[in-house]
């Protein structure tokens, strides 16, 4: 589920600021963009961002900007002058018409300019109360998305219950037709038809052939009778929409209700006997695909 949400917090020190962003992700996905020297302090957002989310891929960015206090001499780090100057020195036996590093470019160079150690101890409870200041606002942009999606899906599932309070009436008339064709199609073959109102020769007697019909009628009827399947997917659909009003994390109880529901309209489409319900069962798949692929945003 997407989100996203940041927080600042003050303090003597400086600055420090915790921003949290997430994209769709069937598992947890997390990722650091943290100052090296707030480095110490991950292992305590990571728990605290795994307490409160489980799905998603998170990216986590925390920023420090120091505070410098009036009057404080910086000072030089001499161990990082001393090593340009011998990179210099090496580079200038090989290249004597280089020129030199200027006053300004040495200060600029990272790590010449000492800062103040950073009081971890300190930090920490700042870093503890930013992040869980953004952990709530991440979470309320999440639910707000949430509730979004959650009136999408039941939706969803108002259009798939019409369509199965819809073709449920139409099992018994597939069948009889199917019957009648069936027998019509029978008799004919096996010479029980009339042809100008005169009975045709028959190769079987008429028990035989009225039992032969009765076999194949009630083999290929079952075949096409979807009326189990719909009553599943009745069930599954009740029991999504439960999944949905609970609340909760749902997202992995939503993915298997989405296998349930597409097998379900599978069956139907592959022994639909009418055009009617062939249509059907492409609608309900359409639909399916549409819940299963906000699902995939849910936690």
């Amino acid at each position: 589920m997407t989100g996203y949400a940041v927080a600042t917090r003050e303090s003597s020190a400086g600055t420090l600021t915790v921003e949290l962003k997430s994209v769709n992700s069937r598992f947890l996905d997390l990722q650091f963009r943290i100052n090296d020297d707030l480095r110490a302090v991950e292992p305590a957002l990571r728990e605290a961002i795994m307490a409160r989310i489980s799905r998603g891929k998170v990216e986590c960015r925390v920023s420090f900007g120091r505070k410098s206090a009036a009057g404080t001499p910086q000072n030089l780090n001499a161990s990082v002058l001393e090593s340009l100057a011998k990179m210099q020195s090496e580079i200038k036996n090989r290249f004597a018409d280089a020129p030199a590093l200027t006053v300004n470019e040495l200060l600029r160079w990272p790590g010449v300019i000492e800062d103040g150690e950073i009081v971890h101890d300190a930090l920490q409870a700042d870093v503890q109360a930013v992040v869980s200041a953004a952990l709530d606002a991440f979470i309320e942009s999440r639910a707000r998305e949430g509730a979004a999606l959650q009136a999408m899906l039941i939706s969803r599932i108002n259009d798939l219950e019409a369509i199965v309070a819809r073709l449920t009436p139409m099992i018994p008339q597939a069948i009889a037709q199917f019957q009648q064709k069936a027998i019509d199609r029978m008799m004919e073959a096996l010479g029980l038809a009339t042809q100008n109102g005169a009975a045709m020769p028959a190769t079987l007697s008429r028990e035989e052939a009225l039992e032969r019909i009765r076999q194949e009628v009630t083999l290929y009827g079952i075949r096409i009778d979807v009326a189990e399947e719909l009553s599943r997917l009745s069930t599954h659909l009740s029991e999504t929409r439960h999944i949905l009003k609970k609340g909760g994390q749902v997202g992995k109880r939503l993915d298997f209700m989405m296998q349930e529901l597409n097998r379900e309209a599978n069956t139907v489409g592959s022994k639909a006997a009418l055009k009617e319900l062939s249509d059907g069962s492409m609608s309900m798949k359409l639909l399916i695909e549409q819940m299963r692929e906000q699902v995939q945003n849910l936690e």
